[in-house]
Formats: C-alpha cells, structure tokens, sequence
C-alpha cells in the first residue's frame, strides 16, 4: 500500500497515464463517432448519458487488465476474434441504424418534444461501444504491461483507474454539450440526412476494419 509520504513519488507515473490515456480518448474512434450520433440524433441529454456508459466500459477493461486477464485475451486467437467480430457486428448494426433512420424535424430549445431514448439505453450504447472495442483491450494491455509496473501499489492503480473512467465521461460528455449548442444543432437540423449517413457509413467502415484487421 502507497502511504502519504511516498505517494508523490508516483505522480510522475499517475501524469504519464493521464495524458496517454487522454490522447487516446480524444483521438477519433468508434466512441467518439456514437458520440456525435447519440448528441446529434437525439439530445445532449443522451449524449452525456452514453458518456457514462463509454466510463463504465473503461471500468471493465481496467478491471481485466488489473486481473491480468488482457494478457489471456491478446493471447487466445479464439477469445480475442469472438470480442473483434461481436464488437465489429454492433458497430455495424449502429451504423446500419443511421443510415435507415428517417430524419425528424428538431425544435431547437425543444428537445424533449423530440422522440429520446432512456438512460439505460445510451448507457447500453456507449458501454458496449466501449468494452467490445478490441483495440481497446490491446491498449490497456500495453498500458498495464508497459507503462504501469506490476509492483505499483494497488492504491496508486485505483487513482489511476478513477482517473481514466472520470476523464471518459467528461470529454465525452464535453462532446456532448459542444456538439448540442444552438448553432450546431441548426447546422444539423438543416443536413441532418446527410449527418445520419456520413456518420452511418464511418460507424459501418470501422465495424469493418476492425473485423478485418488482425493482432
């Protein structure tokens, strides 16, 4: 256990993590593209909401990584592709979905006369997004193998843990309020058949990519 006298000895370490795990948040990927759909397509409500599920998504893969089991995953050929083409196909499915649906008028400052989905269904979205992403379980992999050293007290690996889901669901939920202000969403409300299957086809082209691509 780190004490309060050699915990500053470990800021380096909790800095490093935040900011890789930062730049690997901010970077474009399957999160960030169901982020603009959930906020754009229906409120920044569902928006932040699909934010926290991306954070509990984050909560399991540090979990697994903790427990070692990332290391089994990477290595089992069998368990790695059920997780690749299960997230492949519900990229794909969302993707499908947007490029389907019918664009809807958008009362601006009226949102909740817009048709919304619960809660626990941008929850749902955003966790599974989130935790059947492979690449995902690669990263935290090289992060918990290469980064954060098997003899880090448990306590410091709990602040960083905590840090990342936080830092998940604000940016994400930062996304969600930007992308939600007046003027973009007028933007969006004009070209919102077009937004619906631009981001329909670069949800189905990533499903692909990752089905595609190998270790």
């Amino acid at each position: 256990m780190a004490t309060i006298s050699n915990f500053m000895e470990y800021l380096a370490l909790i800095g490093t993590v935040t900011i890789i795990h930062l730049l690997a948040v901010i970077s474009p990927g399957p999160d960030f593209i169901i982020a603009c759909r959930n906020s754009l397509s229906y409120s920044r409500k569902t928006g932040i909401w699909t934010a926290v599920g991306f954070g509990f998504g984050i909560a399991v893969h540090v979990f697994y990584s903790l427990a070692g089991l990332a290391l089994v995953i990477s290595k089992s050929i069998l368990l790695f592709n059920a997780i690749k083409f299960l997230g492949a196909g519900y990229l794909i499915y969302i993707g499908l979905k947007s490029i389907l649906s019918k664009s809807s008028k958008i009362e601006l400052g009226e949102h909740d006369k817009k048709e919304d989905i619960t809660h626990f269904a941008a929850i749902r979205i955003g966790f599974l997004t989130n935790v059947l992403n492979p690449k995902a379980t690669l990263f935290f992999l090289s992060l918990f193998t290469l980064v954060i050293s098997p003899t880090t007290p448990f306590s410091i690996m709990a602040v960083m843990s905590a840090i990342m889901v936080i830092n998940t669901m604000l940016w994400f939920s930062l996304v969600a309020v930007f992308l939600t202000q007046k003027r973009i969403r007028s933007i969006f409300e004009r070209f919102q058949g077009i937004f619906n299957k631009t981001l329909g086809g670069l949800l189905i082209a990533l499903g692909v990519k990752i089905a595609l691509t190998e270790k």
